[in-house]
C-alpha cells in the first residue's frame, strides 16, 4: 500500500514536513518563547554590567603614563559596592554634580550609570590620592605630597607632585582624586574653592580599574 512501510508506520507526508516549519514560525508561542529569552538576555547583560563588570575607554592623556588615550579598561563593580576602595586604587566614577556642571544625578540615574546606560561624557578615571578622614597637603621641599603628614612616595607621577598648592581635610564619604600626569589632568585640584570643593562622594564611583587592553590584573 502506498505510502506504508510494514503494518503501522506511515512515512512522512512531505509536504506536511516543509509546512511545519512555516507554522512553527507564525505560531504566537514561538515568538512568545523568543521574546522571554531575549528579555533574559538583556537583563543578565545589565546585570552583569550593573553588578560585575564595566568597560571603558580611555579619552584623554590625564592618566599617562599608567593609561593612554584609546586603551580600554576593565572597571570591577562589586568592590564599589562594598565600599572596599582604597587609597591608590584608579577608579572611573560619575562626575556630574562635580567634573560636571550637571545636577546631581538623581537615583534613576545612578543605577543607570552602575549599569553603563545614559551618556559616556560623565565618566571620569583618576587615582584615589586620599579618603575620608585624610589629611592631604602640597608639597614638602622634594616635591612630595603629603598624605596624613607624612611624603607620600608616587613613583607613577611627576615632580612635583603638584603645581597647585593645596590644604585639605577630605569629609568622610568622599574620596580625593588627582590624574596620574599632573600637569595635563583635571581633577580634584580644579575645584578647590567650588561646591563639594573637589571631594567626589564614593556612591559616584563606579570601580576600581582592573585591567586595561586585554589583561585583568
Amino acid at each position: 500500500m502506498p505510502g506504508t512501510v510494514g503494518d503501522d508506520h506511515t512515512v512522512p507526508n512531505r509536504h506536511e514536513d516543509a509546512t511545519f516549519g512555516s507554522r512553527l514560525l507564525s505560531s504566537a508561542r514561538f515568538w512568545k518563547a523568543i521574546a522571554a529569552i531575549a528579555v533574559i538576555i538583556i537583563v543578565l547583560g545589565g546585570s552583569i554590567r550593573g553588578f560585575v563588570i564595566q568597560r571603558f575607554t580611555i579619552p584623554s592623556a590625564s592618566m599617562e603614563p599608567t593609561l593612554k588615550v584609546d586603551d580600554s579598561i576593565t572597571v570591577w563593580r562589586p568592590d564599589a559596592l562594598r565600599g572596599d576602595l582604597q587609597r591608590g586604587d584608579i577608579v572611573v566614577f560619575d562626575g556630574r554634580g562635580s567634573f560636571v556642571d550637571d545636577a546631581l544625578p538623581t537615583p534613576l540615574q545612578k543605577i543607570g550609570s552602575w549599569a553603563g546606560l545614559g551618556p559616556r561624557d560623565v565618566y571620569y578615571v583618576k587615582r584615589v590620592i586620599a579618603v575620608g578622614g585624610d589629611s592631604l597637603e602640597c608639597c614638602d621641599a622634594k616635591g612630595r605630597l603629603l598624605l596624613n603628614g607624612k611624603p607620600l612616595s608616587e613613583d607613577y607621577a611627576p615632580t612635583p607632585a603638584s603645581a597647585v598648592e593645596f590644604s585639605i581635610e577630605v569629609p568622610e564619604g568622599t574620596m580625593w582624586v588627582m590624574g596620574d600626569n599632573r600637569n595635563d589632568s583635571a581633577d580634584s585640584r580644579s575645584l578647590l574653592g567650588r561646591p563639594g570643593g573637589g571631594f567626589i562622594p564614593t556612591d559616584r564611583i563606579i570601580g576600581p580599574v582592573i585591567g586595561h587592553g586585554s589583561s585583568i590584573d
